[in-house]
């Protein structure tokens, strides 16, 4: 079967990583096997270490370096990911239920086949992402949503995670079954 994913996109500060952490936290103990892909757009980003002995195999050349401990084994792929469709991207999390994307924003955004959860932080921002993503399953975040009267449901995932982590189950049984 493959993974059901979900992005969960806004703003800065606007809570996308905790609504992930929430969300893992809880359906992993429930069982479900979860894969997190972030996407980190500063250009000059490497989670590779200079001096590392991995930092080192890539300035050698080495495109592909997997570093094994007795915990976790990391691979790092030296390429341009800019080029690297999302399907791509998502593959390396095959073995996964579910798998939460946070940011991708324009990746994402009219892909039918990627739900979104929103995290809005002003009612600006609610009224521009509700144009912008579908579809959308949840909003979340320091705005509550539903001043506004309209849209998807609102959940406050500090106060209520629960909710959010029922509605997202509900969905998932859902994708299953079909």
């Amino acid at each position: 079967m493959k993974p059901i994913i979900i992005a969960v996109v806004g703003g800065k500060k606007s809570g996308k990583t905790t609504t992930i952490e929430t969300l893992i936290k809880h359906l992993a103990k429930k069982g479900y096997k979860i894969g997190a892909v972030k996407h980190i757009p500063e250009p000059n980003f490497t989670i590779d270490q200079k001096g590392k002995d991995t930092w080192t195999y890539a300035q050698s050349g080495a495109t592909m370096i997997i570093a094994v401990s007795a915990r976790e084994i990391a691979t790092i792929e030296k390429t341009d990911s800019r080029e690297k469709p999302l399907t791509e991207i998502l593959r390396k999390c095959k073995n996964c239920d579910l798998v939460f994307m946070e940011g991708f924003r324009d990746l994402v955004a009219k892909n039918r086949k990627i739900y979104k959860i929103v995290t809005v932080s002003s009612e600006e921002q609610a009224a521009e992402d509700l144009k912008i993503f579908e579809p959308i399953l949840a909003c979340t975040g320091p705005y509550h949503l539903k001043t506004i009267g309209k849209g998807p449901p609102y959940v406050d995932v500090l106060r209520s995670p629960q909710e959010l982590i029922d509605l997202v189950e509900k969905f998932v049984s859902k994708r299953v079954t079909t």
